[in-house]
């Protein structure tokens, strides 16, 4: 094993016994090197459960969106049942990309050959195939791959053998149950390259520590530090509350199920290893996070909001708060992949748990997941 690799193994197996008061962060093998990137994309996001958006996104049948998973290009599709279903995005001819963006057909056609599939992958099509003496059409078909829709979300997994994900979030949605996410919709959704690494991403996502400090003049006024308080993980979420400033006068309370100490909160929350979201009454974000690279990182960030009174101008104000935000932090993640390169960087101790608690979470959760193949 690699000096690198090796010191990863440490500091995950060190995790694995700190506490919220003797946590720290982790070495910068863990965020620069390529090998473990390598370990990453084939023993977490090509075996676990990996956001690639919302149904809202394909909500009629021929609806299509094409993605990038580990590698892998693949095709969400509405069908005319009206399921969804996630297939490979490469034709059975000779391997051409079929679709790109997004958009609705009927058939999805390979540019190459013309060679086309129904909305659940049954090759319909094969121009001047008919004196090939062993081609069968009836049992040619796009690979289909495990999805789930949770709330919403729409989840797949490259891993055939992954157990189903909706019965493991049940904590989950113990917490951010009343908020009924699967009724909001998303009036926003875009996508962007950071110069950073995935984990810089979700760690920061995930920790309210520097929500007052680096955010004064965007989210402090909203979710300050101080109201930030950490709950119990489970094997597949962490998270923690970041409440609302009592000083700011709320828009809207959301569903009618809300009490009034969930209208007053917003639920942080992260599926590792691709989703992170922050769950409020009125609107929620998302991101599905993807590396690219260790300092390269594709997002899908998106604005759900619940209720049929929102106009376009408070959606806009939401939408310009969000990007304002996520430049704040953009910024200093690129600082910080900086740092991290560096020779002198050495680990630190992190915050209390109301503050950097879900940091030692998300360790801990390589920790279970990367361990076997770490050899730790």
């Amino acid at each position: 094993m690699s000096t690198s690799l090796s010191a990863i193994r440490n500091a995950l197996s060190a995790a694995r016994s700190q506490t919220y008061t003797s946590a720290r962060s982790m070495p910068r093998d863990f965020y620069t090197s390529n090998e473990f990137l390598d370990l990453e994309k084939s023993s977490l996001f090509a075996m676990e459960w990996n956001c690639i958006g919302r149904v809202e996104e394909i909500p009629n049948p021929g609806d299509y969106m094409a993605f990038q998973l580990c590698d892998e290009p693949l095709l969400a599709t509405r069908g005319n049942d009206a399921q969804i279903r996630v297939m490979s995005n490469v034709c059975r001819h000779r391997g051409t990309l079929l679709a790109s963006g997004s958009g609705n057909s009927q058939h999805i056609v390979c540019p190459y050959h013309h060679w086309s599939y129904e909305l659940d992958g049954k090759l319909a099509r094969a121009p001047r195939m008919e004196e090939h003496t062993d081609f069968d059409m009836s049992s040619c078909r796009l690979p289909e791959f495990k999805s789930e829709i949770w709330l919403g979300f729409i989840f797949v997994s490259l891993n055939p053998h992954a157990k189903p994900l909706t019965p493991q979030l049940q904590q989950l949605e113990g917490l951010i149950g009343n908020y009924h996410m699967e009724e909001m919709q998303a009036r926003f959704v875009g996508d962007e390259v950071w110069t950073t690494n995935w984990k810089c991403f979700v760690e920061n996502f995930m920790e309210g520590y520097h929500l007052s400090p680096l955010h004064k003049a965007t989210l402090h006024a909203v979710n300050p530090t101080r109201l930030c308080t950490h709950y119990p993980p489970s094997d597949v979420h962490f998270g923690y509350h970041a409440g609302f400033s009592p000083d700011l006068p709320r828009s809207t309370k959301g569903h009618p199920d809300l009490q009034d100490h969930e209208v007053d909160n917003c639920v942080m929350f992260s599926i590792p290893p691709g989703l992170v979201s922050g769950c409020a009454g009125d609107y929620s974000s998302f991101i599905c996070v993807q590396p690219e690279s260790v300092d390269r990182v594709r997002l899908k960030m998106g604005l759900l909001f619940y209720g049929d009174h929102w106009t376009q101008e408070t959606i806009d104000h939401a939408v310009e708060l969000f990007h304002r935000t996520n430049a704040e932090d953009r910024d200093v993640l690129v600082k910080m992949s900086k740092g991290l390169k560096s020779q002198s960087h050495q680990v630190g101790a992190l915050s209390s748990s109301n503050f950097e608690g879900p940091l030692l979470d998300f360790y801990k959760y390589l920790d279970r997941k990367l361990s076997p193949v770490l050899g730790a």
